[in-house]
C-alpha cells in the first residue's frame, strides 16, 4: 500500500501537471502495487515495469507536461490491441509473440495525453467470454478472489479494482467492458461507433472504451481516446424508462439486479427525473441473432494459430463455422434493431436496466473444462448487453453499493449520446458514492 495507489486520475494528473509530484514517483508507488497484489489477483499478462520507468521518465522532461490532461498517469492496456515492443496475444498462447512495430492509434493518444502504460491486461482466448481465465492464469475478483472479474476485459476491471491503476482500457464486442466493470463495481462506458478507433472486430460491434473507479476518471479517458472532451454537469430533468425484462426467452434475472434497478429509478425520481416502468420492444429475432455473432465472429478472426488453441476455443470456432455457412451476421442486423427501437427512444432519454443477470461465477480454469460449461456459465451470466452493441448505442454500468459483492445497474441512450450518460452517472455517483476500490488493497484512496 502507498499514497498514490487508489488516488483518481484526476487527481494524479492535476499534481503531475503542477510539479506537486512526478510522473516517476507515480508510476513506481503503482508498479510496487501490481508487485504486492497482482500474483494473487491475475490482472496482468505482461507488466512493462522498466518500460513504464523510463517513459515516466520521459514524461517529467517533456515541455508540455503543464498541459498533459493524463499527466503521468499510470494506465493498462488490454492484450488486443497493439503496444510498441510488446507481444500482442489475445489472451493465448498460440498468437505470434514477437513485438508489435507501432502503437495502436488509442494507445499513441493516450501516451500523448501523458499517460504512462503499465501493463498488458489479460482476457479469455480471442476475448469470447465474460469471465477470464486463459494460457496465462485466471484473473479474480479483487472483492472476492473465489469469482470472477468478469471478462473479457477482466484483467482490466481487476486492475482498477485493486489500485494497481486508476485507468484501463478494454473492448467491447457484446459486452466486455461493462461486464467486467460492473463486476468489480467500477464505472465503464461503451461509445457508439466511431467515437474511438475501431478494432474492426467482431463484424463491427467492438468498441474500444475505458474502465475507471469515477465517472470523471472515465470521462477524462475516454475524451483522450476519442479526442474530444466530455464535460460533465447536472444533467437537466430526463425521461427514464426502467426495464428489468430479458431481451429474449429462456432468460432469467436474479431478483437483487431488478432491486438494484428499481432502487435507481427511485434514486432517479427523487433527482427529479421523470421514471416510468417500460419494455424495449426486442424483436424475437434478436437473441439467435446476438448468439450468431458470438460464435461467427471469433470463426472469422481465429486465423492461421486455431490448431494450437485451447480446446473450447476450437469448439467455439466450429460452431461459429457452421453459423457463416448458414446465417452469417449481416450490416442490415443493425438497421432491423435501430428501426425496431427508434420510436422507444424517441418517448425516452435514457433506459436503466441491470447490466448482470447473477452474481459472479467462481473463478476457475474453465479453459481446461467442457465448451458446454463456459458457454452456458456465460449465457446465465451477461446476456442483457450484447444488444446495444448490435444497436450501435452507447451503454454504461454505474455501480450499485450493496452489502459483499458490488451491485450494477446499466445506462443505455441513443447513438451520440456518450455525454448524457456521462453525467446522468456523475449524478448517480454524487447522490450515491460507491466504494471506488476493493477493501484491503488501498489507504487513503476512498
Amino acid at each position: 500500500m502507498n499514497e498514490w495507489a487508489g488516488q483518481t486520475a484526476v487527481g494524479i494528473a492535476s499534481a503531475v501537471r503542477s510539479g506537486k509530484a512526478t510522473a516517476a514517483e507515480v508510476v513506481a508507488a503503482h508498479l510496487a502495487q501490481i508487485r504486492a497484489h497482482d500474483p494473487e489477483i491475475g490482472a496482468f499478462v505482461r507488466v512493462r515495469e522498466q518500460r513504464a520507468a523510463r517513459e515516466a521518465e520521459a514524461v517529467d522532461a517533456r515541455a508540455d507536461r503543464p498541459d498533459l490532461p493524463l499527466a503521468g498517469v499510470p494506465v493498462s492496456v488490454k492484450d488486443t490491441v497493439p503496444v510498441a515492443g510488446e507481444p500482442l496475444r489475445h489472451g493465448s498462447a498460440a498468437t505470434p509473440a514477437g513485438p508489435q512495430a507501432s502503437d495502436d492509434p488509442l494507445v499513441a493518444r493516450l501516451r500523448a495525453a501523458g499517460a504512462v502504460v503499465t501493463g498488458l491486461t489479460n482476457l479469455p482466448e480471442l476475448a469470447i467470454y465474460s469471465f477470464t481465465d486463459s494460457a496465462y492464469g485466471i484473473t479474480r475478483n479483487p472483492w472476492n478472489r473465489s469469482r470472477t472479474a468478469g471478462g473479457s476485459s477482466g484483467g482490466a476491471a481487476a486492475s482498477v479494482a485493486s489500485g494497481m491503476v486508476p485507468l484501463a482500457h478494454g473492448s467491447d464486442g457484446l459486452g466486455s467492458l461493462r461486464i467486467p466493470a460492473a463486476a468489480c463495481g467500477l464505472f465503464s462506458i461503451k461509445p457508439g461507433p466511431g467515437v474511438v478507433p475501431g478494432t474492426g472486430h467482431w463484424f463491427g460491434l467492438s468498441e474500444n472504451g475505458p474502465i475507471a473507479a469515477t465517472v470523471a476518471d472515465a470521462a477524462l479517458m475516454l475524451g483522450v481516446m476519442a479526442g474530444t472532451a466530455y464535460p460533465l454537469a447536472g444533467p437537466g430533468p430526463l425521461r427514464i424508462a426502467l426495464s428489468a425484462r430479458p431481451p429474449g426467452r429462456g432468460l432469467a434475472i436474479a431478483p437483487d439486479r431488478v432491486a438494484a434497478v428499481r432502487e435507481s429509478g427511485k434514486l432517479l425520481a427523487g433527482l427529479g427525473h421523470s421514471v416510468s416502468h417500460a419494455d424495449p420492444p426486442y424483436p424475437g429475432w434478436l437473441a439467435p441473432v446476438l448468439s450468431s455473432y458470438w460464435f461467427a465472429a471469433p470463426a472469422s478472426e481465429a486465423g492461421p494459430h486455431l490448431a494450437d488453441m485451447e480446446a473450447r476455443t476450437r469448439r467455439h470456432v466450429r460452431a461459429g463455422q457452421a453459423v457463416l455457412r448458414v446465417r452469417p451476421p449481416r450490416p442490415s442486423d443493425r438497421e432491423r434493431l435501430r428501426a425496431a427501437l427508434a420510436p422507444f427512444f424517441d418517448s425516452h432519454d435514457v433506459l436503466l436496466v441491470p447490466t448482470l443477470a447473477r452474481p459472479c461465477p467462481p473463478a476457475l480454469r474453465y479453459g481446461t473444462r467442457s465448451w458446454r460449461r463456459s458457454v452456458a456459465t456465460a449465457l446465465r451470466f451477461s446476456p442483457l448487453t450484447g444488444v446495444w452493441n448490435l444497436a450501435g448505442y452507447p451503454a454504461a454500468t454505474v455501480p450499485v453499493p450493496a452489502s459483499g459483492m458490488p451491485g450494477s445497474v446499466q445506462l443505455v441512450a441513443a447513438e451520440g449520446r456518450e455525454d448524457l450518460l456521462l453525467n446522468l452517472a456523475a449524478q448517480l455517483e454524487r447522490a450515491r458514492p460507491w466504494p471506488r476500490h476493493a477493501p484491503r488493497y488501498v489507504t487513503g484512496g476512498d
